[in-house]
Parts: structure tokens; C-alpha cells; sequence
């Protein structure tokens, strides 16, 4: 059955991401590659993102402070089976080189991505 596999990320509002970035890289020695932080997760396909997003961003919905992502093994199979529950699932699916994407709403009207790494299929 499709399932989640892991944990793909942390995406987090900020008022000014380069200049937070900068911070967490100085204070921290975290190393931003690609436009964000990646960290190399043990059993997982993909590393796991920290990203952060500007204020007004329309990524994710503006009122929501952070929003997380999933690494699922069949995305279509796990929102599938989310609309079958009477889960709001987002129509759009997305793909890139790297996976691909798709968005579900949870009961307090967070939007949760979920991401199937493309080494998964």
C-alpha cells in the first residue's frame, strides 16, 4: 500500500530569509545548497529540506506559519486514498527532476505537502 516513508522537510516563514539563512549558516554552520539547508537522512531516498520562505510567498498559504513535507513512496496511491476518506486534497500534482508533488489539507487547515523522491518510482 502507499505509505509515507519519512519525513522530506520544514518549510518556515521568515521576514527576511537571505538574511536568516546567513544567520543559521554563521551561528549554526549549516550549509545552504540549492537555495535551502539539506541534511542526509538514514533509510530515506531524499535528504530532508529546511527551507525558509518569505512572508508573503504564495508557496503555502500566507496565514500559515510553516508547513511540512512528506516523502511518500506512491504519491498518487497515498492522495488517492486521501480522497477516498473525504481528505481536501489540492487537484494540482507537480514534477521535477528530483520527485514529484502533490498537497493535502489536514483538520486544522494546515497544507501539508508530500513529495515522492523520483529514485522512489
Amino acid at each position: 500500500m502507499a505509505s509515507v516513508t519519512g519525513f522530506g522537510g520544514a518549510f518556515v516563514r521568515a521576514k527576511d530569509p537571505k538574511a536568516l539563512y546567513a544567520w543559521y549558516e554563521q551561528h549554526l554552520g549549516l550549509v545552504l545548497t540549492d537555495g535551502y539547508f539539506a541534511f542526509p537522512a538514514a533509510g530515506q531516498r531524499a535528504p530532508i529540506i529546511f527551507s525558509f520562505f518569505g512572508q508573503g510567498d504564495a508557496y503555502f498559504p500566507t496565514a500559515q506559519k510553516a508547513m511540512i513535507n512528506l516523502q511518500v513512496d506512491d504519491l498518487d496511491g497515498v492522495l488517492d486514498r486521501l480522497i477516498a476518506a473525504g481528505v481536501t486534497v489540492d487537484p494540482q500534482r507537480t514534477s521535477y527532476d528530483f520527485g514529484k508533488f502533490g498537497w493535502f489539507t489536514d483538520p486544522e487547515d494546515n497544507r501539508v505537502e508530500l513529495w515522492q523522491p523520483i529514485d522512489a518510482e
